[in-house]
């Protein structure tokens, strides 16, 4: 049986969302001694570091496997050394969101929807981000500066959807949330609200009672996307809390990144498939990683991509196949690799 260190971390009362939150793991060396790791095995990149922070929350840490450098979670979360690597065509904004930010706040890339970095931060740093060059410091408006993003929202009908991210948008309160999907249920021509977040796998207390009615009596449609990239990622307590969500009212979904020597392997991806639709989730897209600088160690090709989707389609049914994707700059929609 696999050992983690569940029972190295207090859990005798609960906490609420924003202590576990202001108690993140940020030192490598409490990492190294939590995960009982030789710290000369794979000494952290400072380099590294010093561009993207560590950080990660202990309940995600409790899923990993100790005394295994080579544990899939602990991969994409440990500052390694193969991100001083300078690989051609790796940069740091590799998708050009800059040239699609045309008010602090918003990204407008695609035909009827726009893109809302609600808040600049997240709850886990994950090594691949394809955001962690972005420049938050111009895209984390004032509430007066969220205003022109709203005017911008109003200004044009053919938006239909509007899609919170970040940072991750859950990393913000209940009564902010609350403040800005009010602001949105008031735009006429909107229909849908699609949250992308990571936190109800990295810190599934987030979903609490509030968040849930929040989004079940906006008057826009509610999409969660939730992004889990391995089964081990669904611990007891994550699954408890999803459960607490009404699918009816709130469609779920999950996007993946396909990651070298984390999840790129038919067997891996397909148990993750079951484990997400027991849990009322549908599996929306397997991203090929974005060619981000300092990502190279997590690169898949296209080839292996199609391999992997093609052994998944004889191993699921076509409901739990994702589909396999890859965001082009300038395209008018995300690139679906057949």
């Amino acid at each position: 049986m696999t050992q983690n260190i569940v029972s190295l971390i207090d859990s005798d009362q609960p906490k609420k969302w924003q202590e576990i939150l202001s108690d993140l793991i940020t030192d490598p060396k409490e990492l190294v001694q939590l995960l009982q790791l030789d710290p000369s095995n794979q000494p952290p990149s400072l380099a590294a570091i010093d561009q993207f922070p560590l950080k990660v929350t202990r309940s995600f840490v409790a899923a990993m496997e100790l005394g295994n450098w080579q544990d899939p979670l602990l991969r994409q979360v440990w500052p390694s050394k193969l991100e001083e690597a300078e690989i051609s065509g790796f940069v740091s904004d590799p998708l050009m969101e800059a040239e699609a930010n045309p008010v602090p706040g918003l990204l407008h890339k695609y035909h009827g929807r726009v893109l809302l970095t609600t808040v600049p931060h997240c709850a886990i740093h994950c090594r691949y981000c394809f955001r962690r060059h972005f420049n938050y410091g111009g895209n984390t408006p004032s509430r007066l500066q969220w205003n022109q993003a709203l005017d911008y929202i109003r200004s044009d009908q053919s938006i239909e959807e509007v899609i919170l991210s970040g940072g991750d948008p859950l990393a913000a309160s209940d009564r902010q949330l609350a403040r800005l999907i009010g602001q949105l249920d008031e735009i006429p021509h909107l229909t849908t609200l699609r949250i992308h977040s990571r936190m109800p796998i990295v810190l599934p207390e987030r979903l609490t009672v509030e968040l849930i009615y929040l989004l079940e009596k906006s008057r826009l449609k509610p999409i969660l996307v939730l992004h889990c990239n391995h089964a081990q990622e669904i611990s007891p307590s994550v699954a408890h809390y999803l459960h607490k969500i009404d699918a009816n009212r709130v469609k779920m979904l999950n996007q993946s990144v396909l990651l070298a020597e984390v999840n790129d392997n038919s067997t891996i991806l397909s148990k993750l498939s079951r484990a997400l639709f027991a849990l009322n989730v549908l599996p929306y897209y397997l991203h090929l990683p974005d060619r981000v600088a300092g990502t190279a160690h997590f690169a898949v090709t296209p080839i292996k991509g199609r391999e992997i989707i093609q052994e998944m389609e004889n191993q699921l049914p076509g409901y739990l196949v994702p589909q396999l994707v890859q965001e082009e700059p300038g395209k008018p929609a995300k690139s679906r690799m057949r």
